[in-house]
């Protein structure tokens, strides 16, 4: 569904991305893994288009994006960092979501599904972290998109609603649809990611299952597997 090829990235003298070459395909939960400044989020953006590579291409269903913006439309994506107008509404910010997008939308159920009925009359800036970022979930499942992408989806958010995303996740793997997200949290990736890319220092430095990271490198936890991992890499 999606094919890396080749890409490079740099900012002044800092190579953020080094000749990444990378087959991303539907019907699968990847997480993008790796210490900050390894170059997950700039991997992230270039897919969005947001950030333009230097060298490469990024192909979506056999189609090259460079330069491209429609085939945006078929991506959901949750950023790290939200940021919107603090004076609307979250009914609002839906609806203006709904509007730039001429999409159908599952916003009701997903309203529902996290427990935002009371919160839709409420400015944004009135809400906590944890509210805020369950609606972003919202926003970024309410679209029937084939690729959904989000950059540290669970920052801020309980146990409980952890839990809903988890089951959500697995919900939309099974329609088909090829989910990318990065995360600190280990035990989450472990349950729910049918593949890892590690990436340090802008390169990639494995791409596999879970139990294949484990069992290469040395260790009955994921955690010590990829401390093992960064310890080798520098060795």
């Amino acid at each position: 569904m999606i094919k890396i090829e080749n890409l490079n990235k740099a900012y002044k003298k800092n190579q953020v991305l080094k000749d990444i070459n990378l087959e991303l395909e539907k019907n699968k939960i990847i997480a993008i893994l790796g210490p900050n400044g390894s170059g997950k989020t700039t991997l992230i953006k270039s897919i969005l288009g947001l950030v333009i590579p230097q060298k490469g291409n990024i192909i979506f269903n056999g189609q090259s994006v460079i330069g491209e913006w429609e085939y945006r439309n078929k991506i959901s994506y949750l950023p790290q960092i939200a940021s919107f107008p603090e004076n609307l509404k979250v009914s609002e910010l839906i609806a203006l979501v709904k509007d730039i997008r001429q999409q159908d939308v599952e916003d009701e159920h997903l309203i529902q599904y996290f427990k935002l009925d009371e919160e839709l009359n409420k400015p944004l800036r009135n809400l906590s972290g944890g509210t805020r970022q369950k609606v972003n979930m919202v926003l970024a499942f309410m679209l029937d998109s084939p690729v959904i992408i989000l950059d540290e989806p669970t920052v801020g958010l309980d146990p409980v609603a952890i839990s809903r995303f988890k089951s959500l996740l697995k919900e939309e793997k099974a329609k088909g649809k090829l989910i990318i997200f990065t995360t600190h949290i280990m035990s989450l990736v472990q349950e729910i990611a049918d593949e890892i890319i590690f990436l340090l220092e802008g390169d990639i430095y494995f791409q596999g299952s879970v139990e294949e990271l484990i069992s290469q490198n040395g260790s009955s936890k994921l955690e010590s597997a990829i401390t093992n991992l960064i310890e080798k890499s520098h060795a």
